[in-house]
């Protein structure tokens, strides 16, 4: 009888072998691009949207975005293109795209840098992050700037013209300051976040929204104890490397959950906080694994070849795309391992 079943077993794989070699290799082609294309974040998730502390898809299904951002596209524009962005995709399970550009620092937006030139960056990140089907955070990124009132004008007009440009995209995510600091208040960032959504939402109406904290975006527990009122796909980011920032860290995001804030986690290293000097994988590695029992989205800083530990590419890497194991830092090894 054993005998019989093996036979059968054996008939049975034969003929699928002869009926795939009958298929033209163009059809099965095109079944593969097709299935992958089925595949992508954006067409498994459609437009996210917040429910309570959570992002959801459009199914009402938990989501947890996990990313990569760019260093400054001032800087580091060469990054900004469909190959790197498919590899991370593809290899890594990347499912999220961060585009910072610089507000100061590098010929930033409000210091002197072309201002047509890197909206067009931001534009063509958009793009290829569409194509791929993945989700894309266009990043207002203030860090010297310190009070995101100090370019509010520009942020105003910056953010009009992107809310206009992609307010049909279901995979667009406006990061409206990226790290308040210098003692910069709740108070302060608060009445500069009301004007710069009021601006989004005149013309985007659903996307998400994703508003700095206190220093260097990280009193989101002092941040839910005040939270913005009226919008709705608003959500509060939380920034931490891993060898500075560890369990009262935790903590502060705890508490703000409980307040029933929605954190979202849009930037981390597991260097120290200078995004330099030593690692910590085991902190890092607590970090993951509390992010994803909490449900909380997090990308990564940061993908260029700097000369830092938080970059995810070594220093001698030359390649804008299709990077292998041979090109990653320490830090990048670590990441695409999650």
């Amino acid at each position: 009888m054993r005998s019989v079943n093996i036979m059968k077993k054996v008939l049975c794989l034969l003929l699928a072998v002869v009926l795939f070699a009958s298929v033209p290799a163009e059809s099965v082609s095109a079944a593969v691009s097709k299935t992958k294309k089925a595949a992508t974040p954006l067409k498994k998730n459609g437009q996210l949207r917040v429910k309570g502390t959570t992002l959801v898809n459009s199914k009402g299904k938990a989501v947890i975005l996990k990313g990569v951002s760019t260093h400054g596209i001032n800087w580091f524009p060469e990054y900004v293109n469909s190959s790197a962005f498919k590899t991370l995709r593809d290899s890594w399970g990347v499912n999220c795209i961060r585009l910072a550009m610089y507000t100061e620092e590098y010929n930033g937006y409000c210091s002197g840098g072309n201002q047509k030139k890197l909206r067009g960056l931001v534009d063509k990140g958009v793009k290829y992050a569409t194509e791929l089907g993945m989700y894309v955070i266009i990043d207002w990124h203030i860090l010297s700037d310190g009070n995101p009132n100090r370019h509010k004008k520009q942020a105003l007009s910056f953010f009009k013209y992107m809310a206009k440009k992609y307010k049909k995209h279901k995979n667009v995510i406006y990061e409206i300051c990226n790290e308040p600091n210098g003692g910069t208040q709740w108070k302060d960032i608060k009445s500069y976040a009301k004007s710069v959504i009021k601006t989004i939402r005149s013309y985007d109406k659903k996307n998400i929204i994703l508003v700095g904290t206190p220093t260097w975006s990280q009193d989101v527990d002092v941040v839910a104890k005040s939270p913005i009122k009226g919008y709705s796909n608003l959500m509060y980011t939380f920034h931490f490397y891993a060898a500075t920032h560890k369990a009262s860290y935790r903590a502060k995001v705890e508490n703000a959950l409980k307040k029933r804030l929605p954190v979202f986690v849009s930037e981390f290293g597991i260097s120290e906080s200078s995004g330099n000097g030593k690692i910590n994988k085991s902190e890092a590695g607590k970090w993951i694994k509390f992010l994803k029992k909490k449900k909380i989205s997090y990308v990564c800083w940061n993908l260029s070849n700097k000369n830092e530990s938080c970059s995810l590419l070594k220093r001698t890497c030359k390649k804008t795309g299709k990077f292998k194991a041979s090109d990653l830092s320490a830090a990048g090894k670590w990441y695409k391992s999650q």
